[in-house]
């Protein structure tokens, strides 16, 4: 089968499936929200099964199209149920033919103080931040392959792009995968399949929130001032909003290129990267 191209989003959406990982809160409920709004298919993945099926019910009672999935992307076996579930929902979707790869979490600690609950760290970022999508991404790349056609957008972060002091376990997950980003879209140059990331810097998110709360609880500021201090870490002066992560996840499923990198740095229009 020949590459199917994508012309118009509001012509097209409705053809495609869209598994969104991490899409039960914060990111990736809006780039799920996002996707659906444009009439795709999305299947709403994540760990909690009921804050899953919570975006799915809430997606489809606005008129869009939403499926709960439930998975551990640091589980192969959850995984592979996951796919399977994927497989029976898409015998009367479609298959799915978008990925978007989101899941994901922080750990601050310091190399040279650490504590012991920091024992593992690495381990535990890179397992999460790069193993599980990449597990995601190669479970799902055959099938894609198959048909000639697919769109996998990898949500990695500025720390995949430049290091942060207290945020080395972090870092190193995030440019592990942005550079798999890279490597695997020349490995896929001819099959149809591209494959870009989407890289924010600091995003007005609940875990900015829940940031900004913990070190106002330790410091003489408030958490607004710590809120806008994270904005100013930016280089646009300003938090990244969750609408504009879910826009350039939405033009990155659009992209024909591939190994494209869209940064977020809470400037009017951003950067890309090729």
């Amino acid at each position: 089968m020949g590459q199917k191209r994508v012309t118009s989003p509001h012509m097209v959406a409705s053809e495609h499936v869209a598994l969104v990982t991490g899409a039960s809160r914060g990111i990736g409920e809006a780039i799920a929200r996002r996707i659906a709004a444009e009439g795709a298919t999305v299947l709403v993945a994540a760990r909690d099964a009921a804050r899953c099926k919570r975006v799915a019910d809430d997606i489809r009672a606005s008129g869009g199209h939403a499926w709960p999935l439930a998975v551990d992307v640091t589980d192969a076996a959850s995984i592979a149920r996951a796919v399977e579930e994927a497989r029976l929902v898409s015998s009367a979707l479609g298959p799915v033919d978008w990925l978007v790869n989101n899941a994901g979490a922080v750990a601050m600690h310091r190399v040279l103080k650490p504590k012991p609950e920091d024992a593992g760290v690495y381990e535990r970022q890179l397992d999460l931040n790069f193993h599980g999508a990449r597990r995601m991404l190669e479970a799902i790349l055959p099938d894609m392959a198959r048909r000639g056609y697919g769109r996998v957008v990898n949500v990695a972060s500025s720390a995949g792009l430049v290091g942060y002091a207290n945020l080395t376990a972090y870092c190193a997950s995030k440019f592990a995968l942005v550079g798999y980003t890279l490597a695997l879209a020349k490995e896929l140059a001819k099959t149809g399949v591209a494959v870009n990331a989407v890289c924010p810097h600091y995003v007005a998110s609940p875990m900015i929130d829940g940031y900004s709360a913990d070190y106002a609880a330790r410091s003489d500021k408030s958490q607004e001032e710590w809120r806008a201090w994270f904005a100013a870490q930016n280089p646009g002066g300003r938090l990244v909003t969750l609408e504009e992560c879910a826009d350039a996840v939405w033009e990155a499923l659009l992209e024909d290129r591939s190994g494209v990198i869209f940064e977020l740095d809470g400037s009017p229009s951003g950067r890309q990267r090729t």
